[in-house]
């Protein structure tokens, strides 16, 4: 539904540089509310789930402990990857699809590339790098460093993507919130 609202919004904007808003206002106002509240139901309607299980709430706390972690990435990490907590790091990350895969066949080295996983979670977690990656204080030196180095910015929040989940599988693990201390 969300992608069906940015769809929209674009549609919208499109219209209005074409200058043809005056005929299309009403039915994408109606359109946008209908989807503005139907998300807001669903969002409301995972809120509740989580709420109302006890493991669950643990875990979504767990999560939101990791500044950057919001309730979106928590839900996200909840449904689409139940098995968090359970595997490796390596394991939770390649299930997202943040691991780099080589494509190389004989003396021909290709460019590795992320992929397979699931993608919808991967993309929650490309924003929640994002955020993390200027909020969370070590997966912001994390970041720093590999700016330094003058990593292309996806290669910069894919790996704070990974990291990220390799936390989360970890405290998920050990049932223990964030605790970092600066120094």
């Amino acid at each position: 539904m969300i992608e069906t609202r940015k769809r929209l919004l674009s549609q919208i904007k499109a219209h209005e540089r074409l200058g043809s808003e005056g005929m299309f206002a009403t039915m994408d106002e109606e359109l946008k509310g209908l989807l503005d509240h139907q998300i807001a139901e669903l969002e409301a309607r995972i809120e509740e789930t989580i709420a109302s299980d006890d493991e669950l709430t643990g875990t979504a706390d767990i999560l939101r402990s990791v500044p950057g972690t919001g309730p979106v990435a928590s839900a996200m990490l909840i449904a689409e990857m139940p098995e968090l907590g359970q595997i490796t790091g390596e394991q939770a990350a390649a299930l997202t699809g943040l691991v780099p895969i080589a494509h190389d066949s004989g003396a021909m080295r290709e460019k590795r590339a992320i992929g397979d996983g699931r993608r919808l979670l991967r993309h929650v977690m490309f924003q929640t790098a994002l955020v993390a990656s200027y909020h969370n204080p070590v997966l912001k030196n994390f970041a720093d460093r590999l700016r330094a180095a003058r990593k292309p910015h996806e290669v910069v929040i894919t790996a704070v993507a990974k990291k990220l989940v390799t936390i989360a599988n970890a405290i998920c693990k050990s049932r223990q919130k964030w605790n970092y201390q600066t120094p």
